[in-house]
């Protein structure tokens, strides 16, 4: 127990000296995870080469880098891993069907799922606060399939990406909820990280090949989702999380789906149609009071 409030003493003394430090590495982390919808759509490899190369990348770079993703490889990690493997093949699917703010936003209705998942795989008790947050999810999510969005260049099925998207929406909830059943520590999260990237390669292995079309840029877009979209996020948010509280973490960390937008519109001129703004501003909003709450 002394060893303990030992190790808190130190890591309260570094907030208190460094608080700006690690609020940055979580901010840096956020925006080069929010970098990822721009670069899916840079590529001309389909989805399944995209999830595929940059997972089999990501998992060497962590693997090298973060020494705590080679320990706690139980089996617990690995169902959770299977979870976070699904959500990281669904997400760059949903990039290649529908807008980057669809699949982004769609993805942050993880909330909504948990409200269910927390009361029957972690006995967690629901507070009528949650339930009206989400009720305000749920009128963000109708947003997206109320109206009819148009076939792009960057977008060619709108409405098959958003259900793709829904979908990784609820396979996020089970990764949030597995490493809450994990009782986590940085070792087991990084596991299950390094684990879900080789998952998610080898569901997608099947479909890799051949490869009919492949340039420079594509070979460096999936280097850079691997490598730093991927890998050098996870060591800014490690080194973060560390000493930054839970809640302004989570609070920072809605830079992602915030920025992801503006950076496919910037870079491919993709502009999410009017509903789909409304109804990711309601799912963020009531993200950013549930952190906070």
């Amino acid at each position: 127990m002394a060893a303990d409030r030992t190790a808190a003493d130190r890591a309260a003394a570094t907030e208190s000296s460094h608080p700006l430090k690690h609020r940055l590495e979580i901010v840096g982390a956020a925006l080069l995870f929010s970098t990822g919808g721009a670069v899916i759509k840079a590529t001309s490899l389909n989805n399944w080469q995209v999830a595929g190369f940059r997972s089999l990348i990501a998992a060497v770079a962590i693997l090298l880098l973060m020494p705590d993703a080679r320990r706690n490889w139980t089996w617990r990690a690995a169902m959770v891993g299977l979870a976070y493997a699904l959500t990281l093949v669904l997400f760059v699917t949903a990039n290649k069907l529908t807008t980057s703010a669809n699949a982004i936003f769609l993805q942050s209705t993880a909330p909504l799922y948990l409200l269910a998942l927390g009361p029957l795989l972690l006995k967690e008790r629901v507070r009528l606060v949650d339930v009206l947050l989400m009720a305000v999810v749920a009128c963000g999510l109708v947003c997206f399939f109320a109206g009819h969005e148009p076939a792009r260049v960057t977008a060619p099925k709108p409405f098959e990406g958003n259900v793709v998207a829904l979908l990784s929406g609820l396979t996020y909830a089970f990764t949030i909820a597995g490493l809450r059943w994990m009782a986590s520590t940085s070792a087991a999260s990084m596991a299950t990280v390094a684990l879900g990237n080789i998952l998610a390669c080898a569901i997608c292995l099947p479909s890799m090949f051949p490869i009919q079309h492949a340039g420079a840029g594509d070979v460096a877009a999936v280097a850079y989702l691997g490598v730093i979209q991927i890998s050098l996020a996870y060591v800014l948010l490690t080194a973060g999380m560390r000493y930054v509280p839970a809640v302004t973490a989570g609070t920072l960390l809605l830079t992602e789906p915030a920025l992801n937008p503006v950076w496919t519109w910037l870079v491919h001129g993709e502009r999410p149609g009017t509903l789909a703004i409304c109804g990711g501003v309601l799912i963020l909003a009531a993200s950013a009071v549930r952190a906070r709450l």
